[in-house]
């Protein structure tokens, strides 16, 4: 393959005529992202649990003379428009008119997938199915008959491993091939049954001729019209001719179930249902023994009533162990490097606002910032292989009947347990809950489901006032805590504002997979890259701010008493000149800022310093801990060189109770500006995301009130 260009979320093409669009489609968890991966060179997040794709992603290469322009649709089940996900899909083949529609279908799992296909069939379109994770399906024994396939589905089939990359260049080379008429385009096929077909055809010609309604395929209108999609209604009720089809289509409904003794949109799905079983009897022979019994032996442990539960919780707390026991020694060697640098510097550069900056500001906040990297990828490595496995869909399983207490379904879970990633897209995941209640009470929770960005702070915290044998222990504590609190706001929610039931859902739970080392590492790398990216864009640019905030303006009466000083001491010139940074500091901006949130931070142990932190926290999560860096920097006056955790040690102001109150707030507060903005994009509603920000700090408060208040009676 021939890739010499990417662009994602444009409209890029190379400068010639030689151009194929297509669409990808397929349903979550049936590898449609790794195979665009594969075909796009792009890296995309790759998860083995639905709700992974929730936005279009787009990609364009070259592959023998031609442009290709692909477009990752999000994974959805079928185009009726239940979810904000299938909606995307089902327009974005609507209105954009892609070259070719190419139908992603987990081969281990046929009867599912391929009720999108026959919605598809429906459509119209220019149809390539391509059968993923063939290499499973011949571990498994199943036979299947490509040929028969196609000619049932009226679509060429191509067999492929999105792990392997086996297949990968016969898909691009059959794209080629059907676009430049090398090979012939199979016919539709796919009918329904006599009587259904009549009343398509009758509301059809009804329909044909509509100048509005021509860009639309008019077979395709009158089955939407005859399952009563409301979006479609809503579409074509404003025009003149309406009032005519109403009729016609109220006529077949009424037909239909009167001879059919159900509803026309049940009747169409169990006829495509029943033309995929049938297709799947004639061309698929499996070995159903050797198919099943690997995933029921797991599953016996993992899914079992009991055990799934405590399973479940000890893998994470092994998860955090990990973390922090083999983070503990990259830390160490990165806090030393920038110690080193930090002694260089200030050995080779004079006393100047240059050597504040770069010293007190940037290394001291980027720096701090940057010493937590090997945790961040060792925590994030080990959610992406949970994923990666099939294990987090079976987490969702053993949550569901403790979610359905809650008011929601194991569904709901998937947002939550993605928030340990990122709150952004957790909010985004909560696109594949259909019911609107559970879907603003899953974003309204996701914020306590703690994101990789607040665990710097953590490990400095947790390292400032725990041994490190206890570390992993409190860690651990802090994510439970969250999720605790989630699932009784959810309650809470589920109960009062959103009292509704929700709507049923079966849990999908696919086969284990082996994970793929190049997409593993491959994720490990996008999470550094974002964040050192983060940290040489945002919060540099915070670092200089805080400096600036936190330096200025001066006390001209203080700073004339240490220029007195300085000029009868000249030996401790060093010594005095962060004597006079530390007495300043209440005086600066920040200072002052601090200091007027004092009477609501004080019954939680903070003093105006850590206020400085929280407040700047609000941009992002990291920001707190290179705030809290450069605070210290500008008014340490014991240590030169001491590290953030050993200055808040040694802070007579602090306790274990401190510490844990902290981090408690930071947990439960608003995540970050970015989630507040895609928060409101979600839901729509400004009344929800001034709740969603009022509710968090409110139980912020509340939270480290409590955790202060005990563990200071407890004498910690």
């Amino acid at each position: 393959m021939d890739v010499s260009a990417v662009s994602f979320g444009g409209d890029f093409f190379m400068a010639d005529d030689k151009q194929i669009f297509i669409a990808l489609a397929g349903n979550p968890n049936s590898g449609k992202t790794s195979i665009f991966n594969c075909l796009a060179g792009a890296n995309q997040k790759v998860g083995n649990f639905s709700g992974v794709t929730v936005e279009k992603v787009e990609g364009s290469f070259r592959h023998r003379g031609y442009t290709i322009r692909l477009v990752d649709l999000p994974g959805t089940y079928s185009l009726s428009p239940y979810s904000p996900e299938e909606k995307v899909a089902r327009d974005f083949i609507l209105f954009q008119k892609p070259d070719m529609v190419v139908n992603i279908v987990d081969a281990t799992n046929l009867e599912r997938n391929l009720v999108l296909t026959t919605q598809l069939m429906d459509l119209e379109v220019e149809l390539l199915i391509v059968f993923n994770m063939i290499d499973e399906v011949e571990k498994q024994k199943t036979k299947i008959d490509y040929r028969q396939f196609e000619k049932l589905f009226g679509a060429h089939v191509i067999p492929v491993s999105a792990i392997t990359q086996f297949g990968i260049r016969d898909l691009l080379d059959h794209i080629v091939d059907i676009k430049s008429g090398k090979i012939e385009t199979l016919k539709y096929k796919h009918q329904y049954s006599d009587g259904i077909e009549e009343d398509i055809r009758a509301l059809s010609d009804a329909i044909a001729g509509r100048t509005a309604w021509k860009h639309l395929p008019t077979r395709w209108l009158a089955i939407k019209l005859i399952e009563h999609d409301p979006d479609i209604i809503a579409m074509l009720k404003p025009f003149p001719c309406w009032a005519s089809i109403e009729e016609s289509i109220g006529s077949t409904r009424e037909k239909i179930l009167r001879f059919e003794k159900k509803d026309a949109e049940v009747l169409l799905a169990e006829e495509r249902m029943a033309f995929i079983r049938g297709a799947i009897k004639e061309t698929v022979v499996n070995d159903e023994e050797q198919r099943e019994s690997l995933t029921e032996k797991i599953d016996n442990i993992l899914l079992h009533r009991f055990l799934g539960l405590p399973v479940f919780l000890l893998i994470m707390y092994a998860i955090f162990q990990f973390t922090f026991r083999l983070g503990e020694y990259p830390m160490l060697w990165i806090d030393r490097f920038f110690q080193l640098i930090t002694r260089s510097l200030d050995a080779l550069i004079p006393a100047s606002m240059l050597k504040s900056i770069l010293l007190d500001g940037i290394i001291a906040g980027v720096g701090g910032v940057l010493v937590f990297l090997p945790n961040i990828l060792i925590l994030f490595f080990c959610i992406s292989l949970l994923e990666a496995t099939g294990y987090m869909a079976r987490v969702a399983f053993v949550m569901d009947k403790l979610m359905h207490r809650l008011g929601l379904h194991g569904k709901s879970f998937i947002p939550m347990i993605t928030g340990f990633g990122c709150t952004v897209p957790a909010l985004m995941a909560a696109r594949t809950l259909r019911n609107r209640g559970d879907r603003i009470t899953t974003m309204m929770v996701v914020p306590f489901f703690s994101c990789g960005a607040k665990l710097p702070l953590y490990t400095v915290v947790i390292s400032a006032f725990f041994a490190p044998s206890m570390a992993g222990n409190v860690l651990f504590g802090i994510y439970i805590f969250g999720v605790l609190i989630g699932l009784i706001s959810a309650r809470l929610l589920k109960s009062t504002a959103f009292k509704d039931e929700s709507e049923p859902f079966v849990m999908e739970l696919p086969p284990y997979r082996k994970p793929s080392a190049r997409s593993m590492l491959s994720q490990t790398w996008i999470r550094a890259y974002m964040y050192l990216k983060k940290a040489g864009t945002v919060i540099l640019l915070a670092s200089v701010i805080i400096w600036f905030a936190g330096t200025y303006p001066k006390n001209a009466e203080l700073h004339r008493h240490y220029e007195s000083l300085r000029q009868q001491a000249a030996a401790d010139i060093v010594s005095l000149d962060r004597q006079e940074k530390a007495q300043q500091l209440p005086y600066s901006f920040a200072g002052r800022i601090g200091k007027f949130f004092e009477p609501l931070s004080r019954p939680l142990g903070f003093d105006w310093r850590l206020n400085i932190a929280l407040i700047n926290g609000l941009a992002a999560k990291e920001i707190v801990v290179s705030t809290m860096g450069t605070i210290y920097a500008i008014g340490d006056v014991d240590s030169d060189f001491r590290t953030l955790a050993e200055s808040l040690r040694s802070d007579p102001h602090y306790s274990k109770a401190t510490g844990l109150s902290f981090m408690i707030f930071v947990l439960l507060y608003v995540p970050c500006i970015a989630s507040v903005a895609v928060f409101f994009r979600e839901s729509s509603s400004k009344k929800w995301t001034f709740l969603f920000v009022l509710y968090t700090l409110s139980v912020a408060w509340l939270g480290a009130f409590a955790v202060y208040q005990i563990s200071t009676l407890l004498g910690l």
